[in-house]
């Protein structure tokens, strides 16, 4: 008789027991079910989670991608010694090409610079917003964004253009109180107005998802772009100011190019986060005379 009330069938404590554990289990395969309903046709609703969640990672990821720049650093350093002597050559090329583009460059500074002086243009001061750390990027997901070490405390907002010392990375996407969320130009969501300096050539570069940009030029007809020019933003629609180096073409296509990025975010350590792009629709009038 002992044997017998000891029995789960016999003790009500049990009973409840097991009740209590399949209405738990089946209040969280139900809860599961409505957050990946919620997932699929409302993703924007977690953004405030993950957005917490960057905010509360991000002391770990600025001490990773200080130890992996660390790192970098020694195998490039360990690297560059074995392969000096092959590359001597190569880099005395490079050098020789890069001081012909300065002095091209310098000359349309030059150019540039005469003729807002007839126009009595004056070029605003481009302040950044915020400098930050890149604390880390997606290489290996289909698309391609970046975390920084700034965010709304510092006065980032969604929008707003970021770029390294070399070149164009992309723009916020989301942010967090001291974190941010960056689309990267290499995304297959990010189309930027470009063009080259040479010529002028206009045209519109979307990214690729694999460090590269196709370019689709807005003029149809024989294409003038060739293998290793330089293009940069047009700030044409706003968002991105003029002039900031983007891509350089890589292949030639029959309607454009691909080319390949100039700030590659895995070798990146900081970037800065620069305001909206506000392109001037009127110019101003020369001193002493009436506009137009």
């Amino acid at each position: 008789m002992a044997s017998a009330e000891r029995r789960p069938g016999f003790s009500k404590r049990a009973h409840i027991s097991i009740f209590t554990s399949y209405v738990v289990a089946t209040g969280g395969i139900v809860l599961g079910v409505v957050l990946l309903l919620v997932s699929l046709f409302s993703p924007g609703s977690f953004a405030f989670a993950r957005n917490a969640a960057s905010d509360a990672a991000r002391p770990v990821g600025e001490v990773s991608a200080v130890a992996r720049n660390g790192s970098r650093s020694i195998i490039d350093v360990i690297t560059g010694y074995i392969e000096a002597g092959s590359k001597n050559a190569r880099l005395q090329e490079e050098l020789r090409l890069a001081r012909a583009k300065l002095a091209e460059a310098e000359a349309i500074q030059d150019e540039n610079r005469r003729l807002k002086q007839l126009l009595s243009l004056r070029e605003k001061e481009i302040r950044p917003v915020a400098s930050a750390r890149l604390i880390g990027s997606s290489p290996s997901s289909t698309r391609r964004f970046a975390l920084i070490g700034a965010g709304a405390s510092d006065g980032v907002v969604v929008g707003q253009p970021v770029r390294s010392a070399t070149g164009l990375v992309g723009r916020v996407l989301e942010t967090g109180r001291r974190t941010a969320r960056v689309l990267l130009i290499t995304d297959g969501q990010s189309i930027v107005p470009v063009r080259r300096i040479k010529g002028n050539v206009a045209g519109f570069a979307q990214g690729q998802a694999d460090g590269t940009l196709i370019v689709r030029l807005i003029e149809m007809g024989i294409n003038p772009l060739e293998k290793g020019d330089l293009l940069v933003t047009s700030g044409s629609g706003g968002l991105y100011r003029p002039n900031v180096p983007v891509a350089i073409v890589e292949n030639v296509t029959r309607d454009g190019a691909v080319a390949r990025i100039i700030s590659d975010p895995a070798a990146t350590d900081f970037v800065m986060v620069e305001p909206v792009w506000q392109p001037m629709t009127e110019l101003q009038p020369v001193d002493g005379e009436t506009p137009p």
